[in-house]
């Protein structure tokens, strides 16, 4: 039997064939063009649409109602494992004005409600554009609306909680033009959560100049976001100009300043391997964050369909394996832990192994 963390790292790396089942949505910020597949205990947003899915040796077959992971074989396929696809009931619902619940926010992982409330981006049409992103996809597609009012996600949040049990919330965002680099406005969207659902709360947003803005989050927010992506600057140059023109040492000082608001374990940083970079920057920059108490959020590089990198291919499992055993021993040793974090991706741990390895 294969170990659970093992055929996750497998899936997030290679994918799964899954004829005939939603494949899941295709654009957005974060890791889209997959599925969320339930499977001993853990929760995989596994790939279903991109390039290399067609070579994957894993498929999804149904088997007297219920569905298995199956593995290529040279007769049959092995039968892996036992899989449940989680499917909420709210993204079935409209608000009074006739905008279907999905257009504002989705189920991820087993239990979190995720959105972005500004689904435009200050980079998009620009040389400064991130490679791996494909948030203003969604939106061409049809698939969400540009924004999301305060009003409108606390009335989705409220049904998610009622109907399909979620228990916390994430909220992204587009970079906006101005300062607070949409800091306020996620402030805003998250006040309506919290007053109307008392979720726990999860924001992401690229640190403003003026640090003291993160400030702002406190009263509503449970834990923050701060996403560095590579801590390779010659590589993080070619994948997000936009980032590496933000100096490293403010990274830190962000990450600092909201471990002093959220505390340790609450704030986390996406880490994406497979852009270029060694084991060693990934593992050095690893335990830099976890001596800050900050939660390096490891993710083998999703090429997402019609994203700037939609034809890289993900690094290896067995590579993906060997960083996030080291990372997960360091992870030991400061004490940080998933299990200590309130909301957010590290709490879903969908999209990264890691919280299996630890």
């Amino acid at each position: 039997m294969m170990e659970t963390k093992a055929l996750k790292t497998e899936l997030l790396c290679l994918g799964a064939r899954v004829p005939g089942l939603d494949k899941g949505r295709k654009g957005g910020a974060g890791p889209a063009a997959g599925g969320m597949f339930l499977f001993g205990g853990t929760v995989a947003n596994v790939p279903t649409q991109s390039w290399f899915v067609s070579q994957s040796p894993y498929s999804v077959a149904a088997e007297n109602g219920n569905y298995v992971i199956m593995r290529d074989g040279d007769g049959d396929g092995e039968q892996i494992t036992e899989v449940e696809f989680p499917h909420a009931k709210f993204q079935a619902l409209k608000t009074e004005d006739g905008i279907p619940y999905y257009k504002i926010a989705l189920l991820h992982g087993a239990d979190c409600l995720a959105t972005t409330t500004i689904q435009t981006c200050v980079y998009w049409n620009t040389p400064k554009r991130c490679k791996f992103c494909a948030i203003e996809l969604s939106l061409k597609s049809g698939a969400t609306i540009a924004m999301k009012k305060p009003e409108q996600l606390a009335e989705v949040a409220i049904a998610a909680k009622r109907l399909d049990h979620v228990t916390h919330v994430t909220l992204t965002t587009g970079t906006t033009p101005s300062p607070d680099k949409g800091i306020n406005y996620l402030a805003k969207t998250a006040n309506a959560i919290k007053e109307a659902t008392g979720l726990p709360i999860h924001v992401q947003f690229e640190p403003p100049k003026e640090l003291s803005m993160i400030d702002v989050l406190y009263d509503s927010v449970d834990t923050v976001g701060i996403h560095v992506e590579c801590f390779d600057r010659a590589v993080l140059k070619e994948l997000a100009p936009s980032k590496v023109e933000i100096p490293f040492q403010h990274y830190v000082d962000a990450w600092k300043r909201s471990v002093g608001i959220f505390g340790d374990c609450q704030v986390s940083s996406y880490v994406i391997a497979g852009v270029g970079e060694s084991d060693a920057s990934i593992i050095a920059g690893s335990k830099l964050l976890a001596e800050l108490g900050v939660y390096p959020f490891i993710t083998p590089l999703r090429p997402i369909p019609g994203s700037m990198l939609e034809n890289a291919k993900p690094p290896s499992p067995g590579r993906m394996r060997y960083i996030y055993e080291q990372v997960a021993e360091i992870l030991h040793d400061e004490g940080v832990s998933w299990m200590k974090n309130k909301a957010g991706c590290v709490r879903c741990r969908a999209c990264s192994a890691l919280s299996d390895f630890e």
